[in-house]
This record gives C-alpha cells, sequence and structure tokens, in this order.
C-alpha cells in the first residue's frame, strides 16, 4: 500500500496505548520496545510502529495499523505484524530454488536427484520400445536383443547441448589442459599409453586416465592434459658394469722356495 503523506487522524494517533496492548498481544516472548512513530496509510487509516526488543530481530518493528470509522470517536485495530523498520535490519537471504542451489557433489549416497521431463542437457533416446510385444512378439524381441547388442536401449541419452555443456566443464576444470601438470608434463595425454579414449562423440575430446600413481587416475581428462606420469617417461636401465680383473706380476704371498 502506498504511503499518503497527510497528517495522521488524530483520533488513531492517540490510540498508542490500544495499539501496544495489540502488539503486546501478538509478540508473545519477542517483546515490544518503544513507540517509534505514526505514519498515515490512507484517510482515516494509521500505522504505529514499535521497537521489537528480540535479539534475534535487529531492525524490526511491530507495526500495528489501525483505522477509525467515519463519525466515531474511537479506532480499531486491523492488523499486526512485525516488518524490517529500516537497513539495519536483519534480513533472510533471497530465496533460491533448489534446482539453482544444486552444487557439483552434491548428492549423496542413497539421495536422488530427478531431472525434469525438458531438461535440455537429454533428448529422447531409442529403446526398441516403440513396438508394442503384442503387435509381433518375435520381431519385437529380435528388436530388444539388437537395441541390447548395440549399447543403446536408454530412454534419455545426451542432448547437444549436454554435450557442449559437459565438453566446456571439463575443460576447464584441473582435468583440461590449462594448468601446472599439463604445462610441465612431458607429453600429453593423448599420446600416453595409460590413456583410455572414451567412447561416444565426447570421446575426440576426453579419455580416462588408467595410471594408478597418477592424481587422475579414474578420472575424466582431455587429449591434451598431461602430468608426469606419462608413459613415455621411461627410466633409464643401467647395466650392472664389473671391473677388469687386476693381476699381480710382481709381489708373492709365499715364496716358492721354503
Amino acid at each position: 500500500m502506498a504511503r499518503v503523506t497527510t497528517k495522521p487522524d488524530a483520533t488513531i494517533a492517540e490510540a498508542v496505548g490500544q495499539a501496544r496492548e495489540a502488539a503486546v498481544a501478538n509478540a508473545a516472548d519477542f517483546g515490544v520496545g518503544e513507540h517509534l512513530k505514526c505514519v498515515t496509510d490512507g484517510e482515516r487509516i494509521a500505522t504505529h510502529y514499535f521497537a521489537c526488543t528480540h535479539p534475534a530481530y535487529p531492525g524490526w518493528a511491530w507495526a500495528v495499523t489501525m483505522t477509525r470509522v467515519s463519525r466515531t470517536k474511537s479506532a480499531t485495530v486491523d492488523e499486526v505484524v512485525l516488518l524490517p523498520a529500516d537497513e539495519t535490519a536483519l534480513l533472510a537471504p533471497t530465496w533460491v530454488p533448489w534446482s539453482e542451489r544444486l552444487q557439483p557433489g552434491d548428492i549423496a549416497p542413497g539421495m536422488l536427484l530427478p531431472t525434469p521431463d525438458n531438461d535440455p542437457r537429454l533428448e529422447p533416446g531409442y529403446t526398441g520400445g516403440e513396438m508394442l510385444p503384442d503387435d509381433d512378439p518375435a520381431e519385437w524381441s529380435l528388436t530388444r536383443a539388437l537395441v541390447s547388442e548395440l549399447g543403446l536401449g536408454r530412454e534419455r541419452l545426451l542432448s547437444a547441448t549436454g554435450r557442449t555443456q559437459t565438453a566446456e566443464r571439463w575443460i576447464s576444470s584441473p582435468n583440461g589442459p590449462d594448468n601446472q601438470f599439463t604445462r610441465l608434463a612431458p607429453g600429453v595425454c593423448v599420446t600416453c599409453g595409460f590413456f583410455v579414449r572414451l567412447a561416444g562423440r565426447l570421446g575426440g575430446m576426453f579419455g580416462a586416465c588408467a595410471n594408478e600413481y597418477s592424481p587422475f587416475d579414474a578420472r575424466v581428462v582431455s587429449l591434451d592434459h598431461g602430468c608426469g606420469g606419462h608413459s613415455d617417461a621411461v627410466e633409464e636401465e643401467r647395466e650392472i658394469s664389473i671391473p677388469a680383473p687386476v693381476y699381480d706380476t710382481i709381489g708373492i704371498d709365499k715364496s716358492i722356495f721354503d
């Protein structure tokens, strides 16, 4: 409701005690402090403000809105609410939908994270279930077997948007090319014997590390990523060198004439 600048109704303005009683009746343990002001809301409508003394609500005030019927000499309480009174009031943070509050790694064991039906990261897959089993049982069974053999059969697959978002996220992660590991590596992952390329369209840019001693073991890495565990970093073999035998042709251990 927009505030007006007219002078408060005299009867309502003088009903501070009645307004305080209404605030106390609603405040319970929150407490009602000093009277702050009386603000006109309209013709014969005004609001009394009382400070809230609860320590958890600094800067808040009890707002008691009152009105007066025309040609009467008494005010009536309309409503009592607790409102932030000034810029120092402690406010709750802006509500954010749960889908926007999610962070990477938020899924814990036993937790389910449903995806919306219209998730742009996914698109319908081919399951072979477009034909009902009763239409042609033999053809249906053959189709399902073929779909399973080809690795299909999923209801939803990554869409072009999903693949693009995934590639951008992985490239910008520590498993991408722009990091100290890659700059100091003897080679990139695509030339490493421990590199296992991903299947599908993302396989043109990413694979998995299979070096158990690398910090990237079992992680997706880009083709141009690298680390010190590259398979081409081969240790030099050192053969055991035996010194040449030394023959003493001058000294004797024992005289042959003894």
